[in-house]
C-alpha cells in the first residue's frame, strides 16, 4: 500500500475510535473538520519515508507513529487559530474550527486530538511495547516543554525572543519528531536523524515566514500578514526578504547532506527534494522579490 494510503488509513482509524458510540456528535464533527481533508501531511510523510529507508520492519508501528504525529500537528493548528493566539478565521481554505464550531469545542477538539495521538501509540505498544514507549517519549518532548511546540507558542508571549529557539520549538520540534520517530519505528537509533529533522523544520519555518509576508490569503489558504500584524518574530523581519531566501537556500543544501547512511538513502534524498519543492517555493519567492 502506498505511504499516503497507509497514513490516511491510520488517521481515519484513530478518528473512528475517538467518535465511538455515545460521543458528543458536534465535538466528533469538529475533530473531523480539523483533520480532514488532510493537507500535505508533510510530517507523517517524512516519518514514513525515514522508516521505509531503514527497512520498515514493523509497518503497523510506522503507521501508528505517522498518525500520532499528524494528530498532534492538527491539534496545534486548532489551538493556534484560536482568538487568544492568531485569531485566524481560515485554515486549509475553509473556516477554522473555532469559527465553524465555536471556541469551547475548538479547545476541546485540540485537546482530544492530542490525547488521541497518544492513544494511537499506546495501542501500538500492545505488540511492540519498548518501541512504542520510545515513540511516546519522542512525541511528548516534541509537543510540550521546554523545547516542543507548546514552548514555541510560549515564546510569542515573551518580551525578548530568541528567534532560533522560537523556530526550533514552534516548527522544528515536530520535524525532528518526524525523522526520529521514523527511525525509532524501524528499530534504529534516533540521534543520527535529529539534524535532518532540525534542518527541514528550520527551512519550513523560513519558507512559511516568506509566504506570510509575500502571498495573499487566497493563495495561502489561511490569513496572511499575521506575523507583521501580531508583531511576532520571523525570518523576514530579522533578515529581510533577500536574506531569508538566502538562508532558505543554505538550509536546504545542508538537509540533503545530513541524511544518515541507510538502505534507502537515495530514495530518501529524493523524497526530501520533492518535499522541499512542495512546501518551500523558492522560485515563487524569487519571482516576488
Amino acid at each position: 500500500m502506498p505511504s499516503r494510503d497507509r497514513i490516511e488509513a491510520a488517521i481515519g482509524a484513530a478518528l473512528t475510535r475517538a467518535e465511538g458510540p455515545g460521543a458528543p456528535p458536534r465535538l466528533a464533527a469538529a475533530l473531523r473538520h480539523a483533520v480532514l481533508p488532510g493537507g500535505a501531511r508533510i510530517r507523517p510523510t517524512i516519518c514514513h519515508a525515514v522508516a521505509r529507508a531503514c527497512g520498515d520492519p514493523v509497518p503497523s508501528l510506522t503507521d501508528a507513529a505517522c498518525a500520532a504525529l499528524e494528530l498532534i500537528h492538527c491539534a496545534s493548528l486548532v489551538h493556534d487559530d484560536l482568538p487568544c493566539f492568531d485569531d485566524a478565521d481560515m485554515r486549509r481554505g475553509k473556516p477554522s474550527v473555532h469559527v465553524a464550531f465555536g471556541e469551547p469545542l475548538a479547545v476541546l477538539a485540540g485537546d482530544a486530538l492530542i490525547l488521541a495521538a497518544f492513544d494511537v501509540l499506546s495501542r501500538a505498544g500492545e505488540a511492540e511495547p519498548l518501541s512504542a514507549l520510545r515513540l511516546t517519549g519522542a512525541l511528548a518532548r516534541a509537543t510540550g516543554m521546554p523545547h516542543g511546540i507548546c514552548a514555541g507558542q510560549g515564546w510569542e508571549s515573551e518580551t525578548e525572543v530568541d528567534l532560533a529557539a522560537y523556530h526550533r520549538a514552534k516548527t522544528g520540534s515536530l520535524f525532528v519528531a518526524a525523522t526520529t520517530m521514523g527511525a525509532l519505528a524501524a528499530g534504529e537509533d534516533a540521534e543520527p536523524w535529529v539534524e535532518l529533522g532540525a534542518r527541514i523544520g528550520e527551512a519550513f519555518q523560513v519558507a512559511d515566514d516568506l509566504r506570510d509576508a509575500l502571498m495573499d490569503a487566497d493563495a495561502l489558504g489561511k490569513p496572511c500578514g499575521q506575523d507583521a500584524a501580531l508583531g511576532r518574530p520571523n525570518a523576514v523581519a530579522e533578515l529581510g526578504v533577500e536574506g531569508a531566501v538566502a538562508r532558505l537556500d543554505d538550509i536546504l543544501g545542508g538537509a540533503i547532506a545530513s541524511i544518515p547512511s541507510c538502505p534507502g538513502e537515495a530514495q530518501l534524498c529524493e523524497m526530501v527534494r520533492r518535499q522541499a519543492a512542495q512546501i518551500m517555493p523558492v522560485s515563487l519567492v524569487r519571482d516576488l522579490v
